[in-house]
């Protein structure tokens, strides 16, 4: 029965002789060159072209994949362009045995003749990613140039502009065609001339410093408090002190004289404040020698109301003098306060004290601090190791040691967009091993694909990585790897794609790195079969991948 969508013959591709597909894959628009003829047998009947993912119909002959899409879409009941016969859809089936016999047919590598490798179909992309002659762009930030691979290294190291070189002043890693600019606004250890015109060169960080000792910057005379204004360079100074030596000295002498005269006029004011203290005394005795005198004189009952007011007019007399008395004694005290300099000496000691104190506080908190920073250095050593070793406990807990990995896979909407916008191309799943002393593997997805099937599919690959007992194990890597995308309906429709190892892949290798390159399926899945509503691959924004490791005649430690 025919499908009516070309997203499910795809499907029924797939589930079709899947057990006999290879990981090898190659770029269906590239012009190649192969070694020998092309056979017709091993081009397409519509294209003819040479066969990608070739298919066979019911009259037998084969026609890529695509091309049996496309005459699908093209008419509703679709005819062999050969034989005109029908092409009943349910009678296709993928042509395993003719796909593996393409993908190692025998190509010439595109850089020929400078490269004279000659690699099988298969392999041609792996091998575009190694050859010394392919074109490749520069891998600075910055740098658009297109340069050999062979001649990467040095161009990276003596040819790029875009190149980080050491500052010679500074040691600092700057971009070459920075440098200059680096040297001129940013480098502290820059060698600059000195404003003054001194003739000196002097560091950049350093021209402070030496501003406060060039001979050639003008600076204020040392007598300018006394009345020379005359500004000088400093290197003459010394010239101008002693060639106003005589005019220094008379500044000084006629500030001393100024300050002698208000020191005089001060005593003047003090001594003439004192007389008219000792004035006002005198009154004060007089009075009280008066009212006495009054008292006595106006004993009797009949002169009583005379003497009060006479009494209470001396009395207010008193009080003013004595208010007047009280403030000219504090004005004296005041005067004499000026003229007194010890209060002033014993206020400078005690803030002298005050600043040493403080100093030693200061030094102590230096030390304190420095401490602390120990401390905490101390404890975010032991936080990241807790961390490291929370990390490594987690990963023991859901490791796998029977060659098989369920790989669950959350948040797939979110991860694929930041696929597409280039911000995570790839994620990696948790190790496994074939056993406890065995090898250790992990699965790799491009959620937006990758190669061939950028954009379009999902890419998933089986990567080898270094482990503990690599030394006790055989080398090459050769056991049959089955990758799967999950069925969540429970009908375990699941997409399967199974290779065997290559031995001679640097895929398989014993890992001189952490591990080797991918190797598997760059079109493992459509966008447009995964993300189908019709079908149950991703519930829940979740999707599942598995990975088993065929363990027969793999010889346990």
């Amino acid at each position: 029965m025919a499908c009516d969508e070309p997203a499910a013959l795809s499907g029924i591709f797939t589930r079709q002789n899947s057990s006999s597909t290879s990981s090898l894959d190659f770029e269906p628009d590239a012009d190649y060159k192969f070694v020998e003829s092309l056979e017709e047998r091993y081009k397409c009947a519509y294209c003819h072209l040479v066969l990608r993912n070739p298919h066979q119909t019911g009259c037998g002959h084969r026609f890529c994949q695509q091309c049996i899409l496309a005459l699908r879409e093209l008419n509703a009941v679709p005819t062999c362009p050969v034989d005109k016969e029908t092409i009943k859809m349910h009678e296709v089936f993928k042509d395993n045995c003719c796909k593996r016999e393409v993908l190692n047919l025998h190509v010439f590598c595109k850089n020929f003749p400078d490269c004279n490798s000659k690699v099988i179909l298969g392999r041609y992309q792996e091998h575009l990613q190694q050859c010394l002659f392919e074109s490749m762009q520069c891998t600075n930030d910055g740098c658009r140039d297109q340069i050999l691979r062979k001649d990467l290294k040095e161009h990276l190291s003596q040819h790029c502009k875009f190149r980080e070189e050491r500052c010679q002043y500074c040691n600092t890693y700057v971009v070459l065609i920075n440098v200059k600019n680096h040297e001129k606004n940013d480098c502290p250890d820059y060698p600059v001339p000195c404003l003054q015109n001194c003739s000196q060169i002097i560091l950049k960080k350093e021209i402070e410093k030496h501003h406060a000792v060039c001979p050639e910057a003008e600076v204020d005379c040392p007598y300018k408090q006394y009345g020379c204004h005359v500004k000088v360079k400093r290197g003459k100074l010394a010239e101008h002190e002693n060639s106003a030596l005589r005019e220094h000295m008379l500044q000084i002498l006629d500030k001393n004289s100024r300050l002698e005269e208000q020191i005089s006029d001060l005593y003047k004011s003090l001594e003439c404040k004192e007389i008219k203290i000792q004035q006002l005394a005198d009154a004060i005795k007089k009075c009280e020698k008066e009212f006495k005198q009054y008292t006595q004189l106006f004993g009797n009952n009949s002169n009583l109301m005379v003497s009060t007011q006479a009494l209470a007019s001396h009395l207010d007399k008193s009080a003013r003098l004595e208010s007047q008395v009280k403030q000219l004694i504090q004005m004296a005290n005041q005067q004499q306060s000026k003229l007194d300099l010890r209060p002033l000496f014993d206020t400078i000691e005690n803030v002298k004290q005050k600043i040493a104190l403080m100093e030693t506080y200061d030094q102590r908190l230096v030390v304190l601090e420095d401490q602390s920073s120990k401390h905490d250095l101390q404890i975010n050593i032991h936080k990241a190791q807790l961390n490291k070793n929370e990390e490594r406990f987690k990963l023991l807990e859901g490791t796998c040691y029977n060659g098989k990995l369920i790989w669950k896979i959350t948040d797939y909407k979110m991860k694929k967009k930041e696929a597409v916008e280039g911000r995570v191309l790839s994620i990696a799943s948790q190790p496994f091993y074939t056993s406890r002393c065995g090898y250790r593997l992990c699965a790799r997805a491009y959620l937006n694909g990758d190669g061939s099937g950028k954009g379009t599919h999902i890419s998933l690959y089986f990567v080898v990585m270094r482990g503990e007992f690599d030394s006790l194990l055989l080398w090459p890597f050769k056991q049959k790897v089955t990758l799967m995308l999950l069925d969540q309906s429970g009908k375990k429709n699941h997409i399967v794609e199974v290779f065997r190892a290559d031995p001679n892949s640097s895929s398989f290798k014993r890992p001189d790195g952490e591990m080797n390159i991918a190797s598997g399926c760059p079109r493992f899945v459509p966008h447009a079969v995964l993300e189908n509503t019709k079908n149950t691959y991703i519930r829940d924004d979740t999707l599942f991948l598995k990975v088993v490791v065929d363990l027969t005649d793999l010889e346990e430690l």
